[in-house]
């Protein structure tokens, strides 16, 4: 540690002091800053904690993420983290250098969002040594499920017989209380009533009866979620998904969304990770509204990266409508991320395709022409609850490969050149690429698992066996294989264009709406790279000269390798076909 002038304080007391002062705006009438003390403390940071720099990125265009379920892949009787862990390694060495493990650990639903135990690992995907292993060779994402826990954790067996810890754990409300406000991402009932030793209490249910929600109005619950993330560092966590944390914070006649103690203890929770792990990283899960969702950035000083979650549902609205006029709207409209945060940019997950961030983005017609064209390639539709008590459409829930089999005029010959379309715009835009794993190696529709499971989402989470997956891969006529070879193609080539930093310059290009077109730069201006995208199932034209090609450099083609000479002529480019035109190769 560097030497200090004497009018300075001691790291660690600055870093109280710091913590202290986010407390106060959670807990306005704490009495004193023990509590700073305490999570300073939980987090074992000591005097030779690191002071993280503001502003810095880190991250570059070498930066890829891969998101699956730790039993994605199985092999026999070998624990699933094992199998997955082999399988990254031996598909993603030098392509893709980040992994998001949904859930690992005992859950009671949710496909592992309803924790059980938030310390232990699933024993039916492995143990912590798996993990580790696994954070050795790649960057890790976990999920801290932070709003809400399992009806099964002990804290909440605890709390129906009025004993600690988790008595006081959860947040409670008169079933009279006036909640039409409250926003909901579900239809069923928000509140269930339960035993508290004598009492019959109701506790607040955001998601579902199975999941209850935790009161952070309680510091103890605060303190043990301080006490999860240390341990998740100690196990390898590098990048910390917060699960749903939109809707921590409740208020009584609020729309208990978004609250500005939500906000607070973001910054709070950054504060602790960044001086344990000045690597660390925190990314927000809000899956709402653009503008809510992009408050989350804050000053710098919240998530390192916020979903991009208006993305996937305006991406393969333009696919199928073959028309880029909200697409481009939108990414005019989007801020340049400040250095130190950029954009998670995905088109598929474990989830549905959200609706909610096209709210005034999308017009009610035009969504219903998405959800229609998306029941008519075999997708299906969750809702959510409004506060007269009628649903609106939540989510749609299909494979992202069956969604691009055609166009709102049906099925057509040009499913895989579209679904290659759709990565190619996204691995080429400001932000860090998120892959779902079921893209990457074109999974389809599986009937089956909702049959089996009884909820739409489960039409996205096939599980694999190894063995079966890498003769599909292997097999040139499959459309696995086509998919996975043709997009590791990509991934490499995005890998090379410094152009292609996560928060390089960007610019959004006018050249028609069935061209969706923009421009990255690097951040030494040495390279630009200009991104065509024919959107359409036509051939579509563009001239040279609309481009502004600086006529002293040579320009390429990198996915074609086709080179151009001529500055003022034009180029044609196929269905679906994507250009990345440099002056750097």
């Amino acid at each position: 540690m560097s030497s200090q002038h004497s009018t300075e304080l001691p790291i660690r007391e600055l870093l109280q002091q710091k913590v202290c002062d986010h407390l106060k705006v959670i807990y306005p009438h704490l009495q004193d800053c023990g509590l700073a003390g305490e999570l300073v403390q939980v987090m074992r940071l000591h005097e030779d904690c690191q002071t993280p720099l503001h502003h810095k990125n880190l991250w570059d265009e070498t930066d890829m993420v891969v998101i699956t379920y730790g039993n994605t892949i199985q092999n026999g009787s070998q624990h699933p983290l094992k199998t997955l862990h082999h399988f990254l390694k031996t598909h993603f060495t030098m392509l893709i250098n980040s992994v998001h493990i949904l859930p690992f650990f005992p859950y009671s639903s949710d496909d592992g969002f309803a924790v059980i135990d938030y310390r232990q690992v699933d024993p039916d995907l492995g143990d912590w040594s798996d993990i580790l292993r696994i954070s050795t060779d790649f960057h890790l994402m976990a999920d801290l499920v932070i709003n809400h826990c399992s009806a099964q954790h002990q804290w909440f067996l605890n709390f129906q017989q009025d004993r600690d810890p988790g008595r006081d754990y959860f947040f409670t409300v008169h079933p009279n209380e006036d909640l039409t406000g409250v926003v909901r991402p579900r239809t069923t009932p928000l509140l269930r009533s339960v035993q508290n030793g004598e009492e019959t209490r109701c506790v607040w249910c955001t998601f579902g009866h199975d999941q209850i929600d935790l009161d952070f109005r309680n510091p103890k619950v605060l303190l043990e979620m301080v006490d999860i993330i240390r341990l998740y560092l100690d196990m390898g966590v590098r990048i910390f998904r917060l699960d749903a944390v939109a809707f921590l914070w409740k208020k009584i006649g609020t729309s208990c969304i978004n609250l500005e103690e939500t906000h607070e203890i973001v910054r709070l929770l950054r504060t602790l990770i960044e001086h344990a792990d000045p690597n660390a990283i925190i990314i927000t899960e809000t899956n709402i509204p653009n503008r809510e969702n992009l408050s989350y950035f804050g000053n710098a000083n919240e998530a390192h990266l916020i979903y991009n979650f208006s993305l996937p549902p305006l991406l393969v609205h333009t696919l199928v409508s073959g028309n880029c006029h909200h697409l481009k709207n939108w990414l005019m409209s989007m801020p340049p991320a400040q250095n130190g945060t950029t954009y998670f940019n995905f088109i598929a997950s474990h989830d549905g395709i959200g609706l909610r961030p096209v709210e005034g983005l999308l017009s009610d017609d035009e969504q219903q022409a998405l959800i229609q064209t998306m029941e008519n390639f075999g997708g299906s539709i969750s809702w959510r609850a409004l506060d007269d008590g009628s649903a609106k459409p939540y989510e749609i829930n299909i494979a992202l490969y069956d969604a691009l089999k055609g166009t709102t005029a049906g099925e057509d010959q040009w499913q895989l050149q579209r679904f290659i379309c759709a990565h190619a715009i996204m691995l080429a835009l400001e932000g860090i690429p998120a892959f779902y794993i079921h893209s990457l190696v074109g999974s389809t529709n599986d009937y089956a698992r909702v049959e089996e499971h009884g909820h739409n989402r489960a039409i996205n989470r096939r599980q694999w066996q190894e063995e079966e997956l890498n003769e599909k891969l292997a097999d040139r006529g499959s459309h696995h294989h086509r998919v996975f070879y043709r997009l590791r193609e990509l991934i490499q080539l995005r890998r090379e264009q410094a152009a292609f930093h996560p928060n390089a310059t960007q610019f959004t290009l006018h050249l028609g709406e069935q061209i969706f077109a923009f421009w990255r730069q690097s951040l030494d201006r040495r390279q630009s790279i200009f991104c065509l995208n024919n959107i359409s199932d036509r051939e579509q034209t563009v001239l040279l000269s609309s481009l502004n090609l600086i006529g002293i450099d040579q320009w390429k083609d990198v996915i074609s390798g086709q080179v151009f000479e001529d500055m003022i002529g034009e180029i044609t480019l196929a269905p679906y076909q994507t250009m990345w035109i440099t002056n750097r190769w």
